[in-house]
């Protein structure tokens, strides 16, 4: 084995320093370096792979805000084995962490532009760190529009910042949630019905999606008909990730890899993919 290799697969040792129920099976953990790793530094939108001692490792992207490297935060669901383990951890527990990988969000690019984020359900994690850095030099961009969508009022995620976010006079936040439930008072149905509420100039848009593929495909379609170009248009894609650094061939996709290549990718060049299943 060579000695990249050798050093992008051994995991660093961290510790959990929080541990915080988000909803019914999504959950954020908030690591600090037991090996003296500071600070740990990352782009917005990029992922880490986790490992469970005994268990196995997942690629998690990374959802704390860029501009405070001295803690890692994950949020994630809790939908297999080593997710599930990694929901019963507690203050002082340990996991490695391997990392960060990947292309990230097109934070500089957009810069001098409308930007509008679209999540969907889970996909608000990776998409924070986008958000956090944008907040922070606000007067770099342009308008700025958050779309977000969920199955229910109990599935929404980072309810206090959602909360905050909309409490701004800079920034356009929308909620809406597939199924309605008893003192839900907002937006009924799937996130696309929420573009047109976007005060955005189509032209100088750049929009950033992370959700379900099928999410993510008809949002693009969406803004395609509404005039944003699909240069301008970025989605994430984690499907099938194993290994990080592109030696496994799991998330390998024709001559695309996953890992390497995104998971943050243009959607001009990545769409006829985005209509597969499992390739």
């Amino acid at each position: 084995m060579n000695h990249f290799v050798q050093n992008f697969m051994m995991p660093d040792l961290y510790q959990v320093r929080q541990m915080r129920r988000e909803t019914d099976d999504t959950f954020t953990l908030q690591l600090v370096s037991a090996g003296g790793r500071q600070p740990f530094e990352f782009a917005a939108g990029q992922f880490n792979m986790l490992y469970v001692h005994g268990i196995g490792e997942v690629p998690i992207s990374i959802s704390g805000d860029p501009g405070r490297p001295e803690a890692l935060v994950h949020t994630t669901r809790a939908v297999g084995a080593v997710t599930r383990a990694m929901r019963t951890l507690k203050a002082g527990d340990l996991l490695g962490v391997r990392g960060p990988f990947g292309v990230g969000w097109p934070v500089q690019q957009a810069v001098g532009r409308d930007v509008m984020v679209v999540a969907g359900g889970i996909g608000l994690a990776p998409l924070r760190p986008a958000i956090y850095q944008m907040l922070a030099n606000r007067d770099r961009y342009g308008k700025l529009v958050i779309l977000y969508g969920t199955r229910t009022p109990a599935d929404i995620l980072f309810r206090k910042e959602i909360e905050s976010w909309r409490a701004r006079l800079d920034v356009e936040v929308y909620v809406t949630v597939d199924r309605a439930t008893e003192g839900w008072h907002g937006n009924v149905g799937v996130v696309t019905k929420l573009i047109p509420k976007a005060p955005i100039d189509r032209a100088r848009t750049v929009a950033m999606i992370c959700g379900p593929e099928v999410m993510m495909r008809f949002t693009a379609l969406e803004l395609e008909k509404r005039g944003v170009d699909g240069d301008h248009i970025y989605v994430s894609m984690e499907r099938n990730m194993k290994c990080g650094i592109g030696l496994c061939g799991h998330c390998q996709c024709g001559a695309t890899f996953i890992c390497q290549d995104g998971p943050v990718f243009r959607y001009d060049a990545i769409q006829g993919l985005l209509s597969q299943r499992e390739i």
